[in-house]
């Protein structure tokens, strides 16, 4: 079984912030392949679906961002027969690319992200799939903070829509061709296709 981890934060709050796109992406998933929920209380939110004919699923870490380890760590334990590192996606918004921008990695550092940090904790290293969604820099560094805690602006919403439906797409490509196949398909610059390990 694979499964797909949306790193955000739970509660109203969080819902429409930069922080948690990656949940809107998983939305999208469960629009396209419905399933059958299956909640571990205070710990993630899980869906089971059946995507292209492979077990996947999808989950929302309860635990807020910084401690989204222990809900991936608690999954892999209880499913350790049926999955593990190599059957893992990470869905995780990025400050470092343009809004609008996608970027599939094999394996990878934490780029100073503490829900990618606790979840490599957890596993003991960095040999997990994630894919990165840009959500744009902030002004300085001290803006961080509240940058990934704000709303997208009405200018960038369109562009946000288009690519929460590619990345779900991306998904879709992992699940079903693997991390390679999709890092061709959607890791674009300019137009130009890049494969990157």
């Amino acid at each position: 079984m694979q499964l797909v981890v949306g790193l955000g934060n739970p509660g109203e709050r969080y819902a429409t912030t930069r922080h948690n796109v990656a949940w809107r992406v998983l939305d999208e998933l469960s629009r396209r392949w419905p399933g059958e929920d299956r909640p571990v209380p205070g710990l993630y939110e899980a869906r089971r679906v059946n995507m292209q004919g492979r077990k996947v699923e999808l989950m929302r870490p309860q635990t807020f961002m910084n401690l989204s380890g222990e809900a991936v760590d608690r999954w892999l334990r209880e499913y350790e027969d049926e999955g593990g590192a190599d059957d893992l996606l990470v869905v995780v918004d990025d400050v470092y690319l343009p809004v609008g921008t996608l970027r599939l990695r094999a394996r990878g550092a934490s780029g100073g992200h503490r829900g990618l940090e606790s979840i490599e904790s957890a596993l003991g290293g960095r040999e997990f799939a994630r894919l990165r969604i840009g959500v744009g820099a902030a002004e300085t560094s001290a803006d961080l903070k509240e940058h990934v805690l704000s709303a997208f602006g009405s200018e960038e919403e369109p562009i946000v829509e288009s690519v929460v439906q590619q990345a779900a797409d991306a998904v879709e490509c992992w699940t079903n061709d693997g991390i390679v196949t999709a890092m061709n398909r959607f890791n674009r610059r300019v137009g130009k296709e890049v494969s990157e390990p």
